[in-house]
């Protein structure tokens, strides 16, 4: 099958291209066939296109849930350029530049709308996408969705049901790494057909991976030579770290060595890292030293070498992160400095997000608690931040928790809500209502007579207000939103607060808590695996290129690339620089005492695996609400030692 010819026309006289790829063609084929497809190229390899050109087709808006600002914008860069009609709705934007959007869409001024998964979460945006009618819902880093994959998003796991909500008809998933199981879970999801995946080669032959062996105090010597090479030709790379301060250190140390180099992180200012990027994407700056947070959206087709200074997360991640280079198709290095030291930093993040049993037992009695005390019925609302801190789990643990439970039809989303709205006038109250007949008017002045102005800003008082009008929000949100519209309010929400309907027989379950319990730990250990899968690929004596891409399904790829450091006879032994040293038994316990004593007097009491999450390291609520960080001394005191090895000496001394 061709594509018609308005779609032939489109490619060439929007995108410049005069033919498309094989992947895309068949995915942009079975799309405007009106078949849902799953698309998995290798990054850098057009994924994007296959939703922009389809979109121009479609009668509808076209909805793309994306996991990054970052990405985002750099795709709303290339629509611009293109003269395609694309926004986003997210945190960066006015009050004005949202309602400019909102209004954009409602005129079919917009063919592409961007949005994070967590906007679905929002009252206001809920009200005004379902009155919208959509053609396509496209996921990027459709990978999220699959808790069998390395970035699990439990919020992804709502998707189907949105789409199903808004009636949707068809849905696009991309991704550049999925294994087969990944592969088969996120089509199950969506009811995709077997025949709509589409997966293109992962071998990249311009590639060349190479893994040394390096201790940590020849590292930097070691990634200044590499770099050294480089950039005398003018070329320009990213090194990736595991923390935000190796970034900073090691920026740094490139720019005391006249190497033109930046540190980028989540912990910077979001203008300063925004400023990076196009810097970088300009050639203003040679080589950027970043976290994770920095590579997606990063469409710079003349990266010449991606190095990980760091160990990446998993064989997905460095994937992810090498895939970067060379999308224009010239030779480029991938190098990794590697040894076992940063092992246990990697194994940590996991550990951390481990819930203990005793939190679990906190959130499921809290829910029954809360619903008997407060009458609510089988009804229960929370905010994230704060239900977090009372039952000591971690926000993304504490989100895939919620969704285990739904998943379980133990709970039930039913909406949620802003507990504060603020608003602004911008006209007289007088003048506002003058607008508007007599029953608006009385309405209004209702509105306005429940919100506690504070000189310029006032907070409506819901409470009074539906007493005073009962089941009438939906009414006054509307109301509120108009007039925001209209300019005649600046409206702003904040507070998100989640409504659920329980089962509550369901609930009291004797074992529940231990059954989601053992789900963590399940997931835990699969973690820990992905991490020592790994090490092994690191340490393979078979030719890496081959080995990468049949870890992603693609047996095609050559057995022997001639151009990984294994081909070319360097196999790599991973090794700790040093051995890492305890502390003598006595600070040990002292430390822990004084942990104890000091949560003892919040009130709190401390278990094996809080000890643990001190010793190591790892910021939990618990620290961060109670400031323990501040007040105890011995935090990360065994941070060069293993989880597992310190939680069994913790048992062993029986403190």
């Amino acid at each position: 099958m061709s594509l018609p010819q308005p779609v032939a026309d489109s490619l060439k006289q929007v995108f410049g291209f005069e033919q498309l790829r094989n992947g895309q063609q068949q995915v942009i084929e079975n799309l405007l066939s009106g078949h849902s497809s799953l698309a998995i190229f290798p990054t850098g390899s057009g994924k994007s296109l296959c939703y922009q050109l389809t979109a121009l087709h479609l009668p509808n808006l076209t909805l793309v849930v994306s996991p990054l600002l970052a990405l985002m914008k750099d795709q709303l860069d290339f629509l611009s350029q293109k003269g395609i009609a694309a926004a986003s709705l997210d945190s960066t934007l006015s009050a004005e530049q949202y309602q400019q959007v909102i209004s954009n869409v409602k005129a079919n001024k917009i063919k592409i709308l961007m949005i994070s998964v967590e906007r679905f979460k929002n009252e206001r945006f809920r009200r005004f996408i379902e009155s919208v009618p959509i053609s396509m819902l496209v996921v990027d880093e459709a990978h999220c969705i699959s808790e069998w994959g390395h970035n699990f998003r439990p919020d992804y796991l709502k998707l189907p049901h949105y789409k199903a909500q808004l009636n949707i008809p068809l849905t696009l998933l991309l991704t550049a790494t999925a294994t087969n199981k990944v592969k088969l879970d996120m089509a199950n999801k969506f009811s995709i057909a077997t025949e709509h995946i589409v997966q293109t080669g992962f071998y990249r032959s311009n590639l060349n991976l190479s893994v040394e062996a390096v201790k940590e105090v020849d590292k930097k010597q070691a990634l200044l030579e590499h770099i050294s090479a480089k950039t005398g030709q003018h070329e320009s790379g990213i090194v990736y770290v595991t923390l935000q301060q190796s970034a900073e250190d090691i920026a740094g140390y490139l720019m005391q060595n006249n190497i033109n180099a930046q540190a980028y992180h989540a912990g910077m200012d979001n203008d300063k890292r925004a400023q990076i990027q196009l810097d970088f994407m300009a050639n203003k700056i040679d080589v950027v030293v970043a976290t994770i947070a920095f590579g997606m959206g990063v469409d710079k087709a003349n990266i010449r070498f991606v190095i990980h200074y760091d160990l990446p997360k998993s064989i997905e991640n460095y994937s992810q992160e090498i895939g970067r280079a060379g999308r224009d198709g010239q030779g480029s290095d991938c190098i990794t400095l590697a040894n076992l030291d940063s092992l246990n930093t990697l194994e940590n993040f996991v550990y951390g997000d481990t819930p203990e049993l005793s939190g679990i037992q906190a959130l499921l009695t809290q829910i029954k608690t809360h619903c008997y005390s407060t009458h609510n019925g089988d009804n229960w609302e929370f905010q994230l931040y704060d239900l977090s801190n009372q039952t000591n789990i971690r926000q993304l643990p504490l989100k895939t928790l919620l969704v285990q439970l739904e998943l379980q039809g133990l709970l039930k989303p039913l909406y949620s809500y802003f507990a504060e709205y603020k608003i602004k006038l911008l006209v007289e109250q007088q003048t506002l209502l003058s607008r508007f007949n007599p029953q608006r008017q009385a309405f209004l002045s209702q509105i306005f007579a429940h919100t506690d102005f504070k000189r310029i800003w006032g907070v409506i008082n819901f409470d009074s207000l539906l007493e005073a009008m009962p089941n009438e929000r939906n009414r006054i949100i509307a109301a509120l939103e108009y007039l925001a519209e209209h300019e005649l309010i600046e409206l702003q929400t904040r507070m998100m607060t989640e409504v659920y309907q329980l089962d509550l027989a369901r609930l009291n379950q004797p074992d529940l808590a231990e059954q989601l319990h053992q789900y963590f730990v399940d997931k835990e250990q699969k973690e820990i695996a992905r991490i020592a899968s790994l090490i092994r690929f690191f340490e393979l004596d078979k030719c890496l290129s081959f080995n990468l891409a049949a870890y992603f399904g693609d047996k095609q790829a050559p057995t022997h690339c001639g151009h990984c450091s294994v081909c070319e006879g360097k196999v790599a032994k991973l090794n700790y620089s040093t051995t890492p040293q305890w502390p003598q038994d006595t600070v040990l316990k002292e430390t822990l005492n004084a942990l104890t004593n000091y949560l003892a007097g919040k009130e709190e009491t401390v278990s094996q695996e809080t000890y643990c999450h001190f010793l190591t390291g790892i910021s939990t609520p618990l620290f961060a609400k109670n400031r323990v960080k501040a007040n105890v001394e011995g935090f990360g005191l065994c941070e060069t030692l293993r989880y597992e090895a310190v939680l069994s000496k913790i048992k062993a001394l029986n403190v």
